[in-house]
């Protein structure tokens, strides 16, 4: 395809196919783990150890260079780089097995995806990423989704992406970032800046950071602007993160505040014939969420002596996201056979888009036809119910779905690190434990609408599906649009150990465990659905060992093999259903348990610096492979906009990924590379109704079937020069191979097509404390996708069921920043 070719075409260009890399590996020098900073004047320092923490608190760190697994540090001067309020772009950007998928279109509201995993903020894509700022877990509580909008990218000092460590807890399924936030210690001066440009976007940020007599402060606010490059996708952030701390000889504590208030225009997928008319069109809305955040911390470390230390940290959190979401209906006028003697007025689910119970049959011939799948009763506030009538023409049937989540987290953490030697040699060793208690209320509601043609918008009528008290339909009717008011709390308490020892001068082994114990329970609050009660412990001990040996002074080999574990959430628990599922934003019923995942990491690699061209290069590369016992997976329901989840036997998801960043005089460059080959280990028949070639709604997974949604390869490559001292220029390119559309499990259709995209950046350094800055995104104005999916033609009347999530197209931004 084209996406594909052009892509092969770039790899070939930079030599990655043949000379560059061997060349680089045969002047191998001292050990590669990050991207090396860039300094305000332009110029690039190349430090000669860099110290990573390898568990969520920070204070004393461990030479990257003897961590048996992949690591990836990003600076913050990286993060200003690439002039984006997006925490995940540089994420992305500079980790070579990272991609992101968008499936609701927003800059804001982006997966950051390692190694086929996810650490997504939508409800309803299984987790596998552990994220943590400061060492608090930031994965939400209700189903452990990463909100990145909440995170002020001005704010941030450096963010490590992991691999192959269990200690970061449960959800290190793929692996973790940690991001480390600035304070008074580590930033000092003031800074501001404004942008803006294309699709109405102005913003803007101000830090500032001292220190004296030992105290520090540091303070980033920013606010951003963006009306979005698709109908109906503004979105309006406001940030705000605070550090106060004291320095002495032996301790430093921090006192540290965080807040955000953002609205987020998010308005998913797209049938492909309505983008083939109007590439910013969108399918029914209103779609925003609302998410708000506020979180109060203490942190610190005490040096007990000269080589052990211990550090902690407390903290509580409160959560709130709000979203509404307009849906399409498929709506009928209830008949006789459906509710026997109950007249023609109420309104059921459209009994010709499901197969029914075993056994088969109609309505008519078979009773319990209409049990599998529920009858709809809608009334209004008054406890009335509502006639089905006919629509105008122009008009269709429609929901609107809103929901309410409310979580307040508490917790902390401590541990112990000691740097003693053991039996006369270097040795690392770490302790600790983490506990993280939350309370969750969830709450949802279905508001009947009339879907306006052609613009897709569903107006509400006012008339709300209740749970009164004289609705009192058995659980097989209650299926869906049910309201739900559910109370749910979560426990997770973590036991950790490792140890890092040096064996020799070149050989350092490591070995740790990790306990996770996730007690979750779940309550109907609403008084009508005690089927939602429940309460679930999951417990498993997770296992590290790893070695890294220097082949030279200047290249190191390292090899691990770890396991990590995940809970289900209170979310996936109460939609696991495939009879009776749930609006992943909406709605809850009881299902069967899900088992936790539990997934094998084999992992080996190499990496180092030297000389090539009289420049400095640093590389790196590295083959995995990832086992996931009982994987969860979400699956689509008949139900237009439903779907649960499940647990897989088996998947597999093992690739390459290489790296290099180059400096010779005014020249930056670098490029990253990954291959990843993600497939099902089993055989067995999974639900996906709107497949076009799909039996009975299903299709047949074989062991090798690639998963959907994950490119198989990926390129990013980018190159800085200083024209002049004052005047940098430079861009990046970003490429990824074909993927298969979400819901083709069975690979049985044509893939989304590849794409590649083009950045350009300059900078003029007009005196010594003001720069102005430049940039244009997607240079060539491609059309592209990064996500696709199906859906049910049959409202519309459309006969390609492919949807996608258009990609930003041409887009340009300016801006100025000032820095004392």
């Amino acid at each position: 395809m084209k996406g594909e070719t052009s892509w092969h075409a770039i790899a070939v260009a930079l030599g990655l196919s043949g000379a560059l890399l061997p060349a680089a590996l045969l002047s191998a020098g001292p050990a590669f783990a990050q991207t090396a900073p860039t300094t305000r004047d332009g110029t690039t320092e190349l430090p000669a150890v860099n110290v990573v923490d390898t568990s969520p608190l920070s204070g004393t760190g461990i030479d990257a260079d003897k961590v048996p697994g992949a690591v990836t540090v990003i600076s913050s001067d990286q993060f200003s780089r690439l002039f984006s309020f997006s925490t995940t772009d540089a994420l992305f950007q500079y980790t070579p097995s990272a991609n992101t998928t968008d499936v609701q279109g927003n800059a804001f509201f982006q997966d950051f995806r390692f190694r086929g995993f996810a650490a997504s903020p939508l409800q309803g894509t299984p987790q596998g990423i552990a994220v943590y700022q400061n060492g608090i877990r930031v994965n939400e509580a209700f189903g452990d989704t990463v909100n990145w909008d909440l995170i002020p990218e001005v704010a941030i000092n450096q963010a490590d992406v992991f691999s192959n460590n269990p200690v970061f807890g449960l959800n290190a399924l793929g692996g973790a970032v940690s991001i480390q936030m600035k304070n008074g210690f580590t930033y000092h001066g003031f800074e501001g800046s404004i942008q803006g440009g294309s699709f109405g976007q102005i913003g803007g940020s101000l830090q500032y950071g001292g220190e004296k007599d030992g105290f520090g402060v540091y303070i980033a606010l920013d606010a951003v602007r963006d009306d979005g490059w698709r109908k109906q996708s503004s979105s309006e952030l406001a940030r705000i993160y605070a550090d106060l701390g004291w320095k002495g000889d032996k301790a430093e504590v921090h006192l540290i505040a965080s807040g955000a208030s953002n609205a987020l225009g998010v308005v998913g997928p797209t049938p492909v014939q309505m983008l083939a008319v109007d590439n910013s069109s969108v399918y029914t809305w209103p779609q925003t969420t609302n998410n708000d955040m506020g979180m109060l911390a203490l942190n610190g470390r005490y040096d007990l002596t000269d080589t052990w230390q211990l550090q902690g940290n407390v903290y509580v959190r409160r959560f709130k996201q709000s979203h509404v979401d307009g849906n399409d209906a498929e709506l009928d006028e209830c008949s006789n056979t459906w509710n026997p003697g109950v007249g023609d007025t109420k309104m059921c689910l459209d009994a010709g888009d499901f197969n029914g119970p075993p056994g088969g049959g109609t309505p008519a011939t078979n009773p319990q036809y209409a049990k599998f799948r529920g009858q709809m009763v809608l009334y209004d506030q008054n406890g009335n119910t509502v006639p089905f009538g006919e629509l105008a023409d122009g008009y269709l049937y429609g929901v609107i779905n809103r929901t309410w989540t409310d979580t307040t987290t508490t917790g902390g953490s401590v541990q112990a690190v000691s740097t003693d030697k053991l039996l006369g040699h270097d040795n690392y060793f770490v302790v600790g434990g983490s506990l993280d208690y939350s309370t969750v209320n969830f709450k949802s509601s279905t508001e009947l609408g009339i879907t306006e043609l052609p613009s897709l918008q569903v107006i509400g009528t006012g008339t709300y599906i209740s749970n009164l008290p004289n609705y009192t339909l058995a659980d097989g009717y209650q299926v869906f649009y049910t309201p739900v008011n559910l109370d749910a709390t979560t426990t997770y308490y973590g036991l950790y150990a490792t140890d890092a020892f040096d064996l020799t001068d070149r050989a350092t082994l490591t070995m740790g465990a990790r306990l996770n114990v996730a007690q979750i329970s779940t309550s109907d609050a609403s008084g009508v659905a005690p089927q939602l009660n429940g309460d679930y412990t999951f417990t498993r001990i997770n296992p590290l060992i790893g070695l890294t040996y220097k082949i030279t002074p200047n290249a190191t080999a390292y090899a691990g093999y770890s396991e990590s574990n995940r809970a289900p959430t209170p979310l996936e628990l109460n939609c696991a259903d495939p009879n009776r599922p749930c609006l992943l934003e909406n709605s809850l019923v009881a299902d069967p348990p899900l088992e936790q995942v539990v997934s094998h990491t084999y992992e080996a690699g190499l990496r180092g610096t030297g000389k090539l061209f009289d420049g400095d290069i640093n590389w790196k590369l590295g083959i995995y492979r990832v086992d996931s016992d009982q994987d969860i997976i979400s699956l689509a329901s008949e139900q237009t906009g439903y779907g649960y989840y499940t647990n897989v036997p088996s998947t597999r998801r093992e690739g390459f990924e290489a790296g290099f960043q180059y400096v010779n005089g005014p020249w930056k460059l670098y490029a990253n590379y990954a291959y990843i080959d993600a497939t099902f280990q089993f055989s067995g028949w999974l639900a996906s109704p709107n497949n076009p070639v799909a039996v009975d709604g299903e299709v047949y997974v074989t062991p090798g079937d690639n998963m959907p949604g994950i490119p198989a390869q990926t390129l990013k490559v980018g190159a800085d020069y200083m024209v002049t001292p004052k005047w940098m220029v430079g861009g990046d390119i970003i490429a990824a191979s074909s993927q298969y559309y979400v819901g083709d499990e069975a690979n049985q259709n044509a893939k989304l097509p590849g794409y590649w995209v083009a950045n350009i950046r300059t900078t003029y350094q007009v005196t010594a404390n003001v720069q102005i800055f430049g940039l244009v995104n997607n240079l060539f104005n491609e059309s592209y996708a990064t996500y696709g999916t199906y859906f049910d033609t049959g409202y519309l009347g459309l006969s390609n069921p492919q949807m996608q999530t258009p990609g930003q197209p041409l887009s340009a931004y300016a801006g100025v920043k000032a820095t004392f």
